[in-house]
């Protein structure tokens, strides 16, 4: 009797995933990094499309190949996806089922796709969207930071672009977040740390992956990273710390240094003052040199 229910209840829900399924074009998320980080409908999904979208078919043929999937894969990246455009169209005005996917994460997220998307709503084809991985929610749920955030995507080329954007984005007080290859981080840095004094940070590296890292500090301390890194980098910085939380000295933080400063080295009285302090170690430390000069 117990076999029979559970019969029952496989037809009734294949019944309701095959009415369920549209034609149409599928954004599916794809994982950032652990294969295993897809879920169920993904994979129904992608095994019931006619073609696949990809940008690199060998980084999907991994994904593919792990859950048995034989569906054919067309190379959809920004330096062709503007060509392909009208024989996708075609396929989709068709009948034909088609799923759009990325090397990892969601698709049309600093990742190509919009230009497909903007010529299925102009032509009136369906649009069906699956949640999944993303490299932005990942990190800022990790971050401990404002859920109230902006995402910019992945850095502009040139210097003046980059103080174009962070001149813009440090007057937000929200998470504000960036993608980043690992060999420009260092290019980046001194414009962060300019532009964003006094906030924190979060730098993830290698997400769900085996050398899964999170860097997480004042970005006053951020320094060049001396090791060369490897992928894509994703930045969190942290709204504007709280104005109660006073990025200057406290008189009593003073007199307590000027107590200090023949005991003490400059630097263990830096540590020891920055503990459950918001304010910067550079400026505690400028504060200390002066003092000590003054005597």
């Amino acid at each position: 009797m117990i076999l029979y229910y559970l019969y029952l209840n496989m037809i009734v829900n294949s019944k309701t995933i095959n009415k369920e399924f549209k034609k149409g074009l599928y954004l599916v998320p794809t994982p950032i990094g652990n294969l295993s980080d897809i879920t169920f409908r993904a994979l129904e999904i992608l095994k019931k499309s006619d073609f696949i979208l990809c940008e690199d078919t060998r980084v999907s043929k991994n994904l593919l190949n792990k859950y048995k999937i034989d569906v054919e894969l067309i190379s959809n990246h920004k330096f062709n996806e503007k060509k392909n455009l009208s024989k996708i169209i075609d396929k989709l005005k068709s009948g034909l089922t088609v799923s759009m996917i990325s090397d990892a994460g969601t698709p049309n997220i600093s990742d190509p796709g919009s230009l497909l998307v903007r010529e299925c709503v102009k032509n009136e084809i369906e649009i069906i969207p699956l949640p999944g991985p993303s490299a932005v929610t990942t990190a800022l749920s990790a971050s401990g930071f404002s859920d109230k955030f902006f995402f910019y995507g992945f850095f502009p080329e040139k210097n003046n672009e980059i103080l174009k954007v962070l001149g813009t984005t440090k007057k937000l007080d929200s998470s504000i977040i960036f993608f980043i290859s690992a060999k420009k981080i260092n290019k980046i840095i001194p414009y962060i740390k300019k532009e964003f004094s006094g906030r924190k940070i979060l730098i993830c590296r290698e997400m769900s992956k085996l050398y899964e890292e999170f860097i997480r500090l004042d970005i006053d301390e951020l320094k060049l990273f001396e090791k060369n890194l490897k992928g894509e980098l994703t930045i969190v910085i942290s709204e504007k710390l709280n104005k109660k939380n006073s990025l200057e000295l406290s008189e009593s933080d003073k007199r307590t240094i000027e107590k200090m400063i023949n005991k003490l080295s400059i630097k263990e009285i830096t540590s020891l003052i920055h503990q459950n302090n918001p304010v910067p170690k550079k400026k505690i430390y400028k504060y200390c040199v002066d003092i000590k000069n003054e005597n």
